[in-house]
């Protein structure tokens, strides 16, 4: 029986940190030919998260231009992926998540009558304009697939909702899968991952913060940046490390404010993983950040959400989570609370992760093993 051609897409670091996981299970199954296709958009992250996780991609797309705009990207990911679909002739296009790439690949399937699978499926927040544009790509990718991995039983029903039940199924996220793998890696060579830019974790509490999103720039960041000097002003016994966005309208809003203070750590971005190691070795973690929801309750870190709304309620409700919103008044409320008050930290820190346990990807290929037998 022929190979089937599975292609795989990938275009930022966490769609290959979410799908490495997959890629690498269908390589062990003699059914499957996976053949990795990269938009080439932030290139250097990606290749080194292809570098950790001992993957290589077959075609690069080479799509990132400076200062690219959405409706540019979009048709360019389209007219790309179309071409290449129509070379490669695949049996199933693979795609996870919510980037402007992510629905552009699956709309080049789609004209193409090649089914789409969707992993990380089904994630809400009912604004269209919250978070800004992923929720809406996530929406239009749900309508275009055909196979729906969605990663929690809310994540299902949302989907269902929408009147999408054929073929959706419950895996879990695949990003506990590549976290446990990063982990177990980390542990054997931990010395090679502090960097002088880190703090000391031993002699301080430190808090983990990340901000970015394009619907809290300008004064909100502002804001949060002010708060957070007023949070280790209170506790001396904490530190904030900070990895810079390379966006300008992050950076040039939040250095100014916390460039001084000796208690701060404003880092450039970091690699994924001594971003898990600073995620293992924190105390606490204020973000507005998807992915470390779903990562930081497998690490037993207590996560205060920097958004209004969240497409991952289920940390929230199981009490890992709190969505504080872009108020100071309620950010430093919560932090503090968190920091002085033990039993509301072991609340948070000590709750089963609700995303997953580590074998999403696992399922994700028995499912598409036994869809292609059937």
């Amino acid at each position: 029986m022929r190979m089937k051609k599975i292609v795989i897409v990938v275009g930022t670091r966490p769609e290959v940190i979410k799908l490495a996981p997959v890629y690498l299970e269908l390589k062990k199954n003699k059914k499957f030919n996976p053949i990795l296709i990269s938009t080439g958009q932030h290139k250097e992250m990606v290749n080194e998260m292809f570098k950790w996780f001992g993957v290589k991609e077959d075609y690069n797309l080479n799509l990132m231009q400076k200062n690219q705009a959405l409706p540019e990207l979009t048709a360019r990911v389209l007219d790309k992926t179309y071409k290449l679909f129509s070379k490669i002739k695949p049996d199933l296009v693979i795609v996870e998540g919510d980037t402007a790439s992510v629905m552009s690949a699956s709309l080049a399937a789609f004209y193409l009558k090649i089914p789409v699978a969707h992993v990380e499926a089904g994630l809400r927040t009912n604004d269209i304009y919250n978070p800004f544009p992923e929720e809406m790509s996530r929406r239009m990718v749900s309508h275009l697939a055909s196979i729906h991995f969605a990663p929690t039983k809310l994540a299902v029903i949302n989907l269902n909702k929408e009147n999408i039940s054929k073929n959706v199924y419950m895996t879990g996220n695949t990003v506990i899968d590549a976290l446990q793998y990063t982990v177990r890696k980390i542990n054997k060579s931990l010395k090679s991952l502090k960097g002088k830019d880190l703090p000391d974790f031993k002699k301080y509490r430190f808090i983990l913060v990340t901000m970015h999103r394009r619907e809290n720039l300008g004064k909100v960041h502002s804001d949060i940046a002010k708060t957070l000097l007023k949070i280790i002003n209170k506790f001396p016994d904490t530190v904030i490390l900070l990895p810079l966005h390379k966006n300008p309208k992050v950076r040039d809003v939040i250095r100014p404010i916390l460039k001084k203070h000796k208690r701060v750590f404003l880092t450039e971005p970091l690699g994924y993983v001594p971003f898990v190691y600073a995620m293992k070795n924190s105390y606490l973690i204020l973000t507005d950040s998807g992915g470390v929801q779903e990562e930081a309750p497998s690490l037993g870190k207590p996560v205060l959400v920097l958004r209004t709304t969240t497409e991952r309620p289920e940390g929230v409700n199981v009490g890992s989570a709190k969505l504080v919103g872009i108020d100071p008044n309620k950010i430093f409320y919560e932090a503090s609370k968190l920091l002085a008050d033990r039993n509301s930290y072991n609340k948070m820190a000590k709750v089963k992760n609700p995303y997953g346990d580590g074998k999403a990807a696992k399922k994700i290929v028995r499912i598409i093993s036994k869809l292609f037998t059937s």
